[in-house]
């Protein structure tokens, strides 16, 4: 039976794929009012700013492909049983390969109706821009983001899995976004834990720590895991 490998992933892991970081230095934030583009009371002061910055969002997107590290999670998945946490809007991941991915932020791709949260809808390529003024299904639809002042609504799921997780490993984040940083008080005792990172944060001794890009850790990862199958 393949033991359960749990990852989790920041903005690190798609950063090498061209895809702009939010707090990074040169980030996102730093080009836009980040309460006005990534709120709910934002969206509700002026929705088209916001429908126009994932418009752009979706732009770049269209234009980055999956990195090594990306494609060598799913190889991952020969030798582990392997479930993918994502605090990243990208759909880097799925168009890697991995089978199973928790999305905590969102997806970029998808919007959702403003009457009803349960109806999501995905964007085409071809047709991905949207506006206050979007009508799908009859709906009005928002971004499915998961802005600043709202629940996160994957994170129970996300907990389970880390409780469960026979190995754990955090890629390509700062660890100070929460609730997602707090993910690594879940993991059982006992189970190993690494963490990829250029600019590793502070861990507990307990994290096996590996200062590298995440294709590069990924890479490492692989040859560490090889004893623990």
């Amino acid at each position: 039976m393949k033991k359960k490998l749990v990852i989790s992933t920041g903005a690190g892991i798609s950063a090498e794929s061209g895809i702009s970081t939010f707090r990074d230095s040169g980030g996102l934030w730093e080009k836009y009012p980040v309460m006005e583009i990534c709120s709910a009371d934002g969206f509700r002061r002026n929705p088209a700013l916001v429908h126009n910055f994932y418009n752009e969002r979706r732009k770049d997107l269209l234009e980055a492909q999956p990195n090594k590290a990306h494609i060598g999670l799913v190889e991952l998945e020969k030798d582990f049983d392997v479930y993918v946490i994502t605090q990243n809007v990208d759909d880097l991941h799925e168009r890697a390969g991995s089978k199973n991915i928790t999305h905590l932020h969102g997806e970029l791709m998808k919007v959702r109706a403003l009457d009803d949260e349960s109806k999501v809808y995905k964007l085409s390529a071809e047709a991905c821009e949207t506006s206050p003024e979007t009508i799908i299904d009859g709906h009005h639809v928002r971004p499915h983001i998961v802005f600043f002042q709202e629940a996160v609504p994957n994170m129970e799921k996300a907990v389970e899995l880390v409780e469960k997780a026979d190995i754990f490993v955090v890629i390509g984040t700062s660890l100070n976004v929460y609730p997602a940083a707090g993910l690594l008080h879940y993991v059982k005792k006992g189970a190993p834990v690494f963490y990829i990172d250029p600019n590793p944060a502070p861990v507990p001794d307990w994290v096996t720590v590996i200062k590298a890009t995440a294709s590069e850790g990924v890479e490492i990862l692989a040859k560490k895991l090889q004893e623990l199958k």
